[in-house]
């Protein structure tokens, strides 16, 4: 959740929106800003100091979507098991 919400607070260019589900077995983590660059995931290399943080949401994430909004910005969505 943390990494969602400063990726979207460094640079959405706005604030943001958070909203949490919590469905039994899984927590739904949404977050809206009002940019519609979506985030680079790639995979960092050993040596960089930056740039995990998605790669690491979207690898422990059940499910990992971003889909535009109606006013031009997005919405990153994270799926995650919830024991």
């Amino acid at each position: 959740m943390s990494e969602l919400v400063t990726n979207a607070t460094r640079h959405g260019r706005s604030g943001c929106r958070l909203r949490l589900h919590v469905d039994p077995g899984r927590v739904t983590v949404e977050v809206e800003d009002a940019s519609p660059i979506h985030p680079r995931v790639c995979s960092p290399l050993e040596s960089d100091e930056s740039g995990r943080g998605i790669f690491m949401v979207r690898e422990l994430s059940r499910h990992f979507a971003v889909r535009g909004g109606p006013g031009g910005g997005k919405t990153v969505q994270a799926v995650l098991a919830a024991s």
